[in-house]
């Protein structure tokens, strides 16, 4: 059995305030990995309520299921492409400059349709 919901918003708190820590600390790389992984997180939350069968992969590919699923809202898909880019691809492809914010976004978004099925 899964994480409980609870549990879940403790360690995505937890991995977004590491994240604006390590922004802070001009650590770029480890904010957006560490925003990757909350989005990684609510994703998995999200993906446990519902009734078809749920991906499985690490922070970046649910980032690339996320951007791809048509039934999300156009901002969400957005948020997870740029950040699912990397930094090596930024100039060729979109790249969030926000990491912190594309995250919210996207968390915020997937709590609240998790709480609703719950």
């Amino acid at each position: 059995m899964g994480k409980s919901a609870p549990a879940h918003a403790a360690l995505i708190e937890r991995e977004l305030a590491a994240a604006e820590a390590a922004w802070k600390d001009a650590n770029e790389g480890k904010a957006r990995v560490c925003a990757r992984r909350a989005v990684a997180l609510a994703t998995e939350a999200w993906l446990a309520c519902l009734p078809a069968p749920s991906w499985r992969g690490d922070a970046m590919e649910h980032l690339r299921q996320l951007q791809q699923a048509a039934s999300l809202p156009l901002p969400i898909r957005q948020a997870a492409e740029r950040l699912s880019t990397t930094v090596s691809r930024r100039d060729a492809a979109p790249f969030t400059t926000d990491p912190i914010g594309d995250a919210r976004v996207i968390v915020e978004y997937l709590t609240a349709n998790t709480e609703e099925k719950i």
